[in-house]
């Protein structure tokens, strides 16, 4: 059990930001450690909030570190693809040679950086430097270029 005086200001801090801090994340946060502060026992708390100790331990010990204002840090793992330390280079080179398919365009990007990728990544990635496929007109399998050069010149 973890043991931890409040004051009353600090509670007070708990209570405003419990239902007022933007991100639920951490309004969770400071309604474990309000529970705490009122003396309730751990597996009361884990009960009412929803959580396990583990994650009831943490909060407490992310309380005891830095008070409320480490209870409003969030730490979410985003990773980061390592075609983005390329973005440079492969932009450069597709607006010089833009790919006629996902597939030219993965075997470039390979080519270039050494690193490979499947197509609906590449596609995405494309998307997220900015390149969209192009859109191909179609031409009607009974056009006749002579009739529509008339037409033109008739407007």
């Amino acid at each position: 059990m973890i043991k931890i005086d409040f004051d009353k200001d600090t509670i007070e801090k708990l209570r405003y930001e419990r239902f007022h801090y933007p991100h639920p994340f951490v309004q969770r946060k400071m309604e474990t450690v309000l529970l705490k502060s009122q003396g309730l026992e751990h597996q009361e708390i884990c009960g009412i909030v929803g959580i396990c100790g583990n994650t009831l331990r943490g909060y407490l010990q992310e309380y005891l570190e830095g008070g409320i204002d480490r209870l409003k840090e969030l730490h979410f793992y985003r990773p980061e693809s390592k075609l983005n330390e390329c973005v440079k280079s492969i932009e450069t080179y597709f607006k010089e040679n833009p790919p006629a398919t996902a597939k030219e365009a993965a075997s470039k990007i390979e080519a270039l950086t050494g690193i490979k990728r499947g197509l609906t990544q590449i596609r995405k990635y494309l998307h997220k430097i900015g390149m969209a496929p192009r859109k191909v007109g179609m031409i009607p399998a009974k056009a006749d270029p002579e009739k529509q050069a008339e037409y033109k010149k008739k407007l």
